[in-house]
């Protein structure tokens, strides 16, 4: 459980980190975060011998072609991300991981025909007031909030596809591999209008920039590590670590306005975590547990 408690924890710190490279912006960020995660996956290849693993799986036809459409719904997922901290809506965007199980729950029963307990039932309609909730309080549509949610839940979708066939690292080393040379461009874009931001901000701005890379990769590995150890409905009540951290950094730490809609808002969404939670609990105690 550690390795998940630490996972989600960097995940909900992270905006810290993208708030103080400003004034670089949301997809300059995220071109290095895509370049210096594939140049620390590297890294660990080397120590693991997966070379020859990530190669097979660049050559695997189908599960190459989902891992390149995973690359894309993460980069997106990334980008808002990252736009919604540059632009002071925190708080909208860990709305979206809050909502992020409820839309794989809706993917699942519109793509793969799965069916709903009760409860599963009941934290959706919750889901679903929040979103109207939420909106009316910021006085539009939570776009940020449905892009993120919507995007990660594609993301899983798509990794669910690929299932146990390819390492977490070898996965994700294959993901930014593809996004890579588009990051590139950019960057090379940037340089040339001199715009970039890179260097030019002192030596710390370079630091955090640098630091993307790990900060990516080193959860995932602990995430993973985590998923093989302890029991799904643990994972899934982890999860909510990040977006309460994210929503009391952007109240606490960034200022960001809660109306009284909102924080009911807020309440509404709180409540479906409690029947989610309650529900993962409650299918795991109905388990067999063998040994």
């Amino acid at each position: 459980m550690g390795y998940g408690t630490a996972a989600y924890i960097i995940w909900g710190l992270i905006p810290l980190l993208f708030a103080a490279a400003a004034p670089t912006g949301a997809f300059e960020i995220v071109a290095h975060r895509i370049i210096w995660s594939l140049i620390f996956c590297a890294i660990l290849l080397f120590f693991a011998k997966g070379f020859v693993r990530t190669w097979l799986v660049m050559r695997s036809g189908k599960i190459f072609w989902l891992l390149a459409l995973a690359s894309v719904l993460i980069a997106v997922n990334w980008t808002t991300y990252v736009y919604g901290i540059e632009t002071g809506r925190l708080v909208e965007i860990s709305l979206g991981y809050y909502l992020n199980p409820l839309i794989s729950i809706g993917l699942g029963v519109i793509l793969l025909k799965e069916k709903l307990r009760p409860l599963q039932w009941a934290a959706v309609g919750f889901g679903a007031a929040a979103v109207i909730v939420v909106g009316i309080g910021i006085g539009r549509f939570p776009y940020l909030a449905l892009t993120v949610a919507l995007s990660f839940g594609l993301y899983g979708l798509v990794k669910n596809k690929v299932g146990g066939k390819v390492g977490a690292l070898e996965g994700m080393t294959v993901e930014t591999a593809v996004l890579t040379i588009p990051s590139l461009a950019f960057l090379a874009y940037l340089a040339v209008q001199g715009t970039g931001t890179f260097i030019g901000f002192g030596p710390w701005h370079v630091v955090l920039l640098l630091a993307t890379g790990p900060l990516t990769a080193i959860p995932l590995i602990l995430f993973g590590a985590a998923a093989r150890r302890i029991p799904l409905s643990w994972v899934g009540m982890l999860q909510y670590i990040a977006p309460t951290m994210q929503f009391v950094l952007g109240v606490v730490l960034f200022g960001e306005a809660m109306s009284a809609t909102r924080w009911i808002g807020f309440l509404i969404i709180w409540i479906a975590v409690i029947l989610l939670c309650t529900d993962m609990v409650q299918q795991n105690r109905r388990r067999p547990h063998l040994g």
